[in-house]
């Protein structure tokens, strides 16, 4: 048995500047830091108390942020896992979101979608992100915790799950769990080892929220 809560970091600066996320490293806004609270009370509600609890964490500042809230409340250590970025965006990570939506090209709707190329230096492939996602999975599923929190971007989240399901990589190119910040994604396996996607993005514990 093992449940992960796999957790979208709030608001962020680059949400409210209207810039482009991915890699660039955005703090949690006040808004942001309220909701990190949120998060981490509703997690103490959720997780049953006396059972051992590990938290995972992307490296950036806004997930950073997020998992430190979780972390005083529940009385935690965070693991930092690099492969837990949100996507890069490569030079447009950090620009105006109108500088990135003038030269993205959008994957075709039949075709190679995983490897496509978007059209901006620098930036991940889908498959490029799916790869590091799934090993940061590995690594978390490597621990004997029966209860794991991970703490992620909106894009990357789609791979914490495809990687969950067991879903090859390359059938990975429509897969699209949209999340909202702050919302709490429950992942849970049985004992005959089902593992289902017991909710998707509970934001109920906030207001409403920007899209990741």
């Amino acid at each position: 048995m093992r449940t992960l809560y796999v957790v979208t970091h709030p608001e962020a600066t680059h949400h409210v500047e209207g810039l482009v996320g991915g890699q660039h490293d955005s703090a949690l806004t006040a808004r942001g830091r309220r909701d990190a609270e949120a998060i981490a009370a509703r997690l103490g509600q959720m997780i049953p108390r006396d059972v051992e609890v590990d938290l995972f964490t992307s490296d950036l500042r806004r997930t950073s942020e997020t998992a430190e809230a979780i972390a005083k409340r529940l009385g935690l250590a965070t693991i930092p896992l690099r492969d837990l970025r949100e996507k890069s965006y490569g030079v447009a990570g950090g620009r105006p979101q109108s500088w990135l939506d003038e030269r993205f090209v959008p994957p075709p709707a039949v075709g190679e979608r995983m490897h496509h190329d978007e059209g901006v230096e620098g930036a991940e492939t889908k498959a490029e992100l799916a790869h590091r996602v799934y090993r940061a999975v590995d690594h978390v599923l490597a621990r004997d915790s029966e209860h794991q929190i991970v703490v992620t971007h909106g894009m990357a989240l789609t791979f914490v799950i495809c990687a969950w399901i067991r879903m090859p990589i390359e059938a990975a190119g429509y897969a699209a769990f949209r999340s909202t910040s702050g919302g709490i994604t429950v992942l849970r396996d049985d004992r005959f080892h089902n593992r289902a996607v017991v909710s998707l993005n509970d934001a109920s514990h906030l207001g409403a929220q920007p899209a990741d």
